[in-house]
């Protein structure tokens, strides 16, 4: 086995190049360490914050396409409308029959039906995403303040109510009983519960339920008003909240804390 001669005496050659490989080891395992820890501090800690962008980048991208489908409907627009013209000519002069200006003249309308409708659909995404980032901001704020018990709160996205009744899922009857002799109909309950969405959200939504009624609606505003009436609290939703709600209904019961 080699060995070299130092001022301390001989020294092993094998021992001395295995104690040389294990110098930088040491100096740089604490480095990785760190760099796990950097990349772990960089990873989303918001779900919530991560689906609204989600959402909103979704939202865009449907506008985009949304966009280019209406410069489409609007040369269609152009076109029926000079074929038009000219069927009114042909048809002032006799040359075509009432039946076929009447198909040009139909041709314009359902053409113009497109565009209204796809200018209606690209004014419904931009609605989607501001209603979206004013939830975000609407529930940073409310993190920073707590709603006291019996304070009512309503944003363009949705409506909370902070009853003192002590509710549980057992009372739900006297809504139904509500809801059916007020509407003679039964109260169209989405969600008794836990459901999967909730799981998949990791929402805790054992003591609730979910009624499928828009809160702007004549229902919505009556079942609203017997809630607070009875101190019961509730959540309404005026449209889809990416992480939080999948479209306009009421939520009856404590809001749903994450687990």
């Amino acid at each position: 086995m080699a060995t070299i001669e130092t001022g301390m005496g001989t020294t092993n050659v094998s021992y001395l190049l295995r104690a040389l490989l294990i110098v930088p080891l040491v100096l740089i395992f604490p480095l990785r360490i760190d760099a796990q820890k950097k990349n772990v501090a960089k990873r989303p800690i918001n779900e919530l914050s991560k689906l609204r962008d989600d959402f909103i980048q979704a939202t865009k991208v449907y506008k985009a396409s949304l966009e280019k489908l209406l410069e489409l409907y609007e040369r269609t627009v152009k076109k029926a409308e000079e074929r038009l013209t000219q069927a009114r000519d042909l048809f002032g002069q006799g040359l075509i029959s009432r039946n076929e200006l009447a198909q040009s003249e139909n041709a314009v309308a359902m053409a113009n039906a497109q565009v209204s409708e796809t200018r209606r659909q690209i004014g419904s995404a931009d609605t989607q995403i501001a209603d979206t980032l004013l939830e975000a901001q609407a529930e940073a704020q409310l993190a920073k303040t707590p709603i006291r018990k019996g304070a009512f709160v309503s944003t363009t996205a949705y409506i909370r109510y902070s009853g003192p009744a002590n509710w549980s899922l057992a009372d739900s009857w006297k809504i139904q009983q509500f809801f059916q002799n007020t509407f003679k109909k039964p109260l169209p309950v989405a969600v008794f519960g836990q459901g999967a969405i909730h799981d998949r959200w990791r929402l805790d939504h054992h003591n609730a339920m979910d009624v499928s009624l828009h809160p702007d609606g004549p229902e919505g505003q009556a079942l609203m008003n017997f809630l607070r009436n009875n101190g019961i609290p509730f959540l309404a939703f005026r449209s889809a909240i990416p992480g939080t709600a999948t479209g306009p209904h009421i939520h009856i019961g404590r809001p749903s804390h994450r687990f």
